[in-house]
């Protein structure tokens, strides 16, 4: 079975490599000649163009940054609906709408079949080969590509319909943002009133609130809450919920960055002043 990758970033291109390691045929395709190239050290074939690229493969795996990128990777004569076979499936691996996955799902050929596949776990989690995957669309295209899947997830879980795997990565990304916040608010706080922030990080760790956002949150590069939270906002105002845990994540975190959290883990302060 072969494999085509459309987007050789961060995500992309570790996939690339643990599909590679096991065996797999694996087709790229990138803007980035650089990225072409360390794919291609491992094994991989370059194509031309996006359709070029699915042509040949089972399984088309897309990891461009933004909805306008996901349409314009899909859809028109030279996108990757263009050169899919009948049988082929189309993960969306992207941070999308739910409602691009339908825009793009509706563009399909008949035999092909479109499923969001939305990555959590980040950047370190697509490096070890561990992603937890969010998944929407039919089961039985999903059963069709599992075996494609294994060599770079940790887990695989079906949602349900086209989209969901989206709405459970703004529900994840809601989740990871809001806890960055109370994280980090929670130890300036404590620094503030005279506790030395690495005692109590530790301490913290045998507690209840012990959490991988507590444990890591020096590895993360703390990117994307703009776009995440925007989703969030989006999602909240389609279906009529309030959100104000998300609202406050979206305005705390446009003050936190990695040189604030390294601070404030060395038991500084965590705004510079």
């Amino acid at each position: 079975m072969g494999v085509a990758v459309i987007g050789l970033g961060a995500m992309g291109l570790p996939v690339a490599r643990h599909l590679l390691a096991a065996g797999v045929r694996v087709t790229v395709r990138d803007l980035d000649p650089v990225a072409v190239r360390a794919a291609q050290e491992h094994g991989a074939h370059p194509a031309a163009g996006d359709a070029e690229a699915a042509k040949d493969a089972d399984a088309v795996a897309v990891f461009v940054p933004t909805d306008a990128d996901v349409l314009e990777v899909c859809l028109g004569s030279s996108g990757v609906l263009a050169g899919a076979r009948a049988g082929a499936v189309v993960l969306l691996c992207s941070s999308v709408r739910p409602e691009t996955c339908r825009q793009v799902a509706a563009d399909a050929p008949a035999g092909v079949d479109v499923l969001d596949a939305a990555l959590t776990g980040g950047v370190r989690g697509a490096e070890a080969g561990e992603i937890n995957l969010l998944v929407g669309g039919d089961p039985a295209a999903l059963e069709r590509v599992r075996p494609l899947l294994a060599p770079w997830t940790a887990a695989v879980h079906h949602l349900g319909p086209l989209g969901s795997g989206q709405v459970g990565k703004t529900a994840n990304n809601l989740v990871h943002w809001a806890q960055i916040c109370a994280v980090t608010e929670a130890l300036e706080l404590a620094r503030r009133a005279g506790v030395d922030v690495r005692v109590l990080r530790r301490a913290l760790m045998d507690g209840p609130t012990d959490s991988r956002t507590l444990r890591e949150l020096e590895q993360m590069r703390l990117t994307w809450h703009a776009k995440d939270l925007a989703n969030t906002a989006t999602l909240a105002a389609e279906v009529g919920f309030e959100i104000p845990v998300a609202e406050t994540a979206r305005r705390v975190m446009t003050a936190i960055g990695v040189g604030d959290v390294a601070r404030l883990l060395g038991n500084g302060p965590l705004y510079q002043s």
